[in-house]
């Protein structure tokens, strides 16, 4: 996945680690992760609305494009929450391991894309008339990619993660439900499993169409 940004909001300023988790409050165990799995960060871009001529007035008023060179792909992800959670604009993570990269934002919570080969050509792409709308934009494009209801544009973008959420949940739950039925040798129970996977799946209908 690459990242289709304005040549307009270009930096690639590379940030000594040290200077960078000198100014976070980590915890020795974060901190210990920061400087073993992290080889090096760059600000690659910095989207403003100078920069891409907005005309529309936004509450966010800049996003950062941050490109970390990693040691290692098991990288923890608490580290980029605690990084965003301490920064007082949005950004947006480039992770590249080797020849693979992944992206991710911070949300309330922390969304990331499939590690995906870096020669791929699907791309994140900075769409809309503000920042806000271009953030919402990213959002969409890496929480909410598997999105194909149409009718959710109504929604607000937490109202539509959060949706996103209890269908992964209730997927989860029929999972484990059918499982667990199959395995079971008491007919009664057994039974009792089917009927919760039967409540799971009606419950999972509705709410994939609106209900």
């Amino acid at each position: 996945m690459m990242i289709d940004l304005p040549e307009s909001t270009r930096i690639h300023r590379r940030i000594p680690k040290e200077k960078f988790y000198q100014r976070l409050v980590l915890t020795a165990a974060l901190k210990k992760k920061f400087v073993s799995d992290i080889d090096s960060i760059f600000i690659e871009n910095s989207l403003t609305a100078e920069n891409l001529r907005l005309s529309k007035e936004s509450i966010i008023t800049e996003i950062l494009l941050l490109k970390i060179m990693l040691k290692t792909k098991e990288f923890d992800g608490k580290v980029l929450e605690t990084v965003a959670r301490q920064n007082s604009h949005k950004l947006l993570f480039m992770l590249i391991y080797k020849d693979e990269l992944q992206i991710a934002l911070f949300h309330n919570k922390l969304y990331s894309s499939s590690w995906i080969k870096a020669e791929c050509c699907a791309a994140l792409t900075a769409r809309g008339f503000s920042l806000d709308e271009i953030w919402n934009g990213f959002i969409e494009q890496i929480a909410l990619y598997d999105e194909r209801d149409g009718s959710l544009t109504g929604l607000s973008i937490d109202q539509r993660l959060a949706r996103h959420e209890q269908i992964a949940k209730l997927e989860k739950q029929i999972y484990k439900a059918e499982i667990a039925a199959r395995n079971e040798k008491q007919p009664k129970k057994s039974f009792d499993l089917y009927l919760k996977c039967q409540k799971y799946k009606q419950e999972l209908e509705d709410l994939k169409h609106g209900q």
